[in-house]
């Protein structure tokens, strides 16, 4: 079992920057262990980044240069912190010294993100649900467009009331799977009792 230790992690976004100046101050700050990548910040795939959560242990503190270098956005950092605070591991940075989860004002610092973020997450659900209604009450028509018109439903009728096919049969002249014939006929609050 590993002791626990000051674990560093950095990030450049592109092959020409150099990591040397992050791995240096990293070790500066007492850094055992760094784990370092190149990859740009909005790409999803950190592999290294990846690598360092699953070697962290509790007690360990995850250090980096600036925020910037760990997270793409606030709430990129805030799902960080978080899987950080489940292997009971801290986090600091050095250029922002009230990002320190180890210490109770960085802990404040971090819920009060945390709070912002989902307030914001709020405001945007509210604003979309808002704006689907207006779109609603305009006669915007939301979801996927029927694949049989009225017209197709009407003859899918004929062929199955007056020519006596099956539903089957009746779906396969439209060029539909039988279920969607089934769907369309209950939408129009028809019912069959034929297979």
């Amino acid at each position: 079992m590993k002791d626990k230790s000051m674990i560093g992690y950095a990030r450049v976004s592109t092959d020409d920057q150099d990591l040397t100046n992050q791995r240096a101050e990293l070790r500066a700050a007492g850094c055992t262990r760094i784990f370092a990548e190149k990859s740009t910040g909005a790409h999803a795939r950190r592999p290294e980044l990846a690598r360092m959560l699953d070697y962290l242990r509790a007690g360990d503190v995850v250090t980096v240069t600036r925020l910037d270098r760990l997270a793409r956005s606030t709430r990129d950092l805030l799902d960080i912190a978080e899987q950080l605070q489940a292997k009971g591991a801290g986090l600091r940075s050095l250029a922002e010294p009230w990002a320190d989860t180890t210490t109770p004002a960085g802990r404040m610092v971090l819920t009060v993100f945390a709070g912002i973020a989902e307030f914001e997450r709020s405001l945007i659900i509210d604003r979309t649900r808002n704006g689907r209604e207006a779109a609603k009450r305009r006669g915007v028509k939301f979801g996927r467009r029927p694949v049989l018109t009225p017209g197709q439903i009407a003859h899918a009728r004929e062929l199955i009331d007056k020519d006596g096919r099956t539903v089957k049969e009746a779906a396969a002249l439209l060029g539909v799977h039988r279920t969607t014939l089934y769907r369309a006929l209950e939408r129009s609050e028809e019912v069959l009792g034929r297979v």
